[in-house]
């Protein structure tokens, strides 16, 4: 059973010792004083029968305005009124007593029955010492008829163990009825629980009381309150016509004594400005050993630009000292979204068009480029034919070669071309007049067949010729045109090595055959750019090849004399004395 101090109107259920415990009341509100009382100043009833209670000596026990029971009973339970008036008025307090049987006291294990009196409380700094003495303790004594004993309990491992006595050490003891702290530790905050023993008319009675320590930092410490949140180079964004947080965070030492944290605007607190957009929302952050982290937030409603100009402050303080922080803030700049987004969509929309057009259309904007912005290396070198065609000399590639080849290439895309067979004199030197070819080509065409290139064909010597030029001075370019598939196998050792660096064509048959299809493109890709500025360019190309092919019997017929080389070296000289 256990006792408190109730105030004036106040009610209260409570729940006590066992029966047969000793129960104690002070009726006595905190803010009253008064005399002893004498009958009928001081009322008591029970609910029962709401009638004044007989006071018996042996059961009861009346000091001032306290009421105790020395030992509890069952019928003990109930409403009881207490009743305080003068002349002028008159006060009512209630209190509820219910006196449990032993069975139903819920108990830890080592532990002594546990009331439901609220705890009392005490703070202990680390490190520093302290004496604890049980409650209620000198009111026992008054009642006893000797010195009371204390046993002290530490509750543990959640409210469901307690350390029985002697659970105390160098740092920890009891000293007769006081629990001694000479070294506050962590491990010895929590609930302690006081049992009180005293004899009474020769019946042993006890009760028991709860205190709850709390380890805090040492006294030593700081005790000033500090800012933690902002910082001194902190500057908080904001954008117009949004909500806008400002986050202030302070720490406060362990004080027994009142603290504060607050915003101002323009040096006033929120609760005198006019402006209502303004509020703030406080919390707890954290809270170790009596060290307290608190946060306020102030809420800025529909943010305007003029309240960029406004002084908004941060302040904390409890007794010990006060500090204030500046919050800076900065406008930032609301991003247009929507166009951004629209713009990167249709950007993307364009790159994805783009990369199809040039994946499908790659050969036509690259034929384009080099018409507009390529260079005709008639203007730039001095040879005589755009194309010579290397093929095997049967009948099927070369009607493949003169009915398509020569054909579209010197009739339709207006290039000019060498064909050995066509365009060499009687009389001359297979050798010599094959390589003279190749030196005056700016470009080799080889038609790759099964039969092409075979060991000691005129072809493999025009392959060869082709593939140093390429080598040596990078004059001559060699394109090879796959007319029928050949596998690798079937080629010679000089055209596997060159593969590398050669452009591949492939004849598709019939597919091949229009102008606008893959092959001619890619050829032409290859091929010289030709570009023709006027008639008199043509005229004088003709005139030109006349006087060329006059010089060629002349070549053939004095080739041991050197000349076929100064030809080669020194065309444009000879076709200006042959003119």
């Amino acid at each position: 059973m256990t006792g408190g101090s109730p105030t004036t109107g106040w009610s209260q259920s409570w729940r006590g010792r066992p029966v047969g415990s000793p129960v104690l009341f002070s009726l006595i509100p905190p803010s009253t004083t008064t005399t002893p009382p004498r009958a009928p100043d001081t009322t008591c009833s029970g609910t029962a029968s709401l009638r004044a209670m007989t006071w018996s000596s042996q059961s009861h026990t009346a000091r001032g305005s306290a009421m105790g029971w020395r030992r509890a009973a069952a019928a003990d339970s109930g409403l009881y009124i207490c009743m305080l008036r003068n002349k002028s008025s008159c006060s009512k307090i209630a209190m509820r007593l219910k006196v449990l049987q032993r069975d139903e006291v819920v108990r830890g294990a080592g532990c002594p029955p546990l009331a439901d009196m609220p705890a009392s409380h005490v703070v202990i700094p680390l490190q520093e010492g302290k004496t604890l003495d049980c409650p209620d303790l000198q009111d026992a004594s008054k009642m006893a008829d000797g010195e009371p004993t204390v046993t002290w309990y530490h509750v543990i491992r959640n409210n469901l163990m307690c350390d029985q006595p002697p659970f105390w050490n160098v740092n920890r003891e009891q000293t007769g009825a006081s629990l001694q702290f000479h070294i506050m530790e962590d491990s010895f905050k929590g609930l302690y629980l006081c049992t009180v023993h005293y004899l009474r008319r020769g019946r042993t009675l006890n009760f028991t009381r709860s205190i709850n320590v709390t380890a805090v930092y040492p006294s030593s410490l700081p005790k000033g309150p500090s800012i933690l949140r902002p910082n001194k180079n902190q500057v908080f964004p904001a954008k117009q016509n949004t909500e806008v947080r400002l986050e202030c965070r302070g720490l406060f030492p362990y004080l027994n004594s009142s603290w504060e944290i607050w915003w101002t605007v323009d040096g006033k607190s929120l609760d005198k400005l006019a402006d209502h957009r303004f509020s703030k929302i406080n919390r707890q952050v954290k809270y170790e050993y009596g060290e307290r982290t608190e946060e306020s937030v102030l809420v800025i409603q529909d943010f305007q630009p003029e309240d960029l100009n406004r002084d908004y402050n941060c302040s904390v303080r409890n007794e010990r000292g006060f500090e204030t922080r500046r919050a800076q803030l900065k406008e930032e700049v609301l991003l247009p979204l929507v166009e951004l987004g629209c713009g990167l969509g249709v950007t993307l929309v364009l790159m994805l068009l783009l990369f199809v057009v040039y994946h499908v259309f790659w050969l036509e904007l690259l034929l384009l480029y080099r018409s507009r912005f390529g260079t005709d290396e008639r203007h730039t070198d001095d040879k005589e034919y755009d194309v010579y065609i290397s093929y095997a000399r049967n009948s099927e590639e070369e009607q493949f070669v003169l009915s398509t080849l020569h054909r579209v290439l010197e009739n339709e895309l207006g290039y000019s071309v060498c064909i050995f067979d066509r365009d060499s004199l009687p009389g001359g030197t297979i050798t010599d007049e094959t390589l003279s070819f190749v030196a005056r080509s700016r470009r080799l065409l080889v038609v790759l067949s099964s039969g092409y290139a075979a060991q000691g064909s005129q072809a493999l010597l025009e392959l060869k010729a082709g593939i140093d030029g390429m080598a040596l001075g990078g004059h001559l370019r060699v394109i090879l045109v796959q007319y029928k598939p050949v596998g690798r196998e079937g080629w010679v050792r000089e055209l596997k090595r060159a593969r590398v660096a050669l452009a591949l064509v492939r004849w598709q048959g019939d597919k091949s055959r229009e102008l606008s299809s893959h092959f001619w493109k890619r050829l032409r890709v290859e091929l010289p750019v030709r570009r023709v500025s006027s008639r008199e360019e043509e005229d004088e190309g003709r005139s030109q090849e006349v006087a060329l092919m006059r010089l060629h019997s002349q070549n053939s017929a004095n080739s041991q004399t050197g000349l076929i080389s100064n030809t080669v070296k020194e065309p444009q000289k000879v076709l200006n004395s042959a003119a």
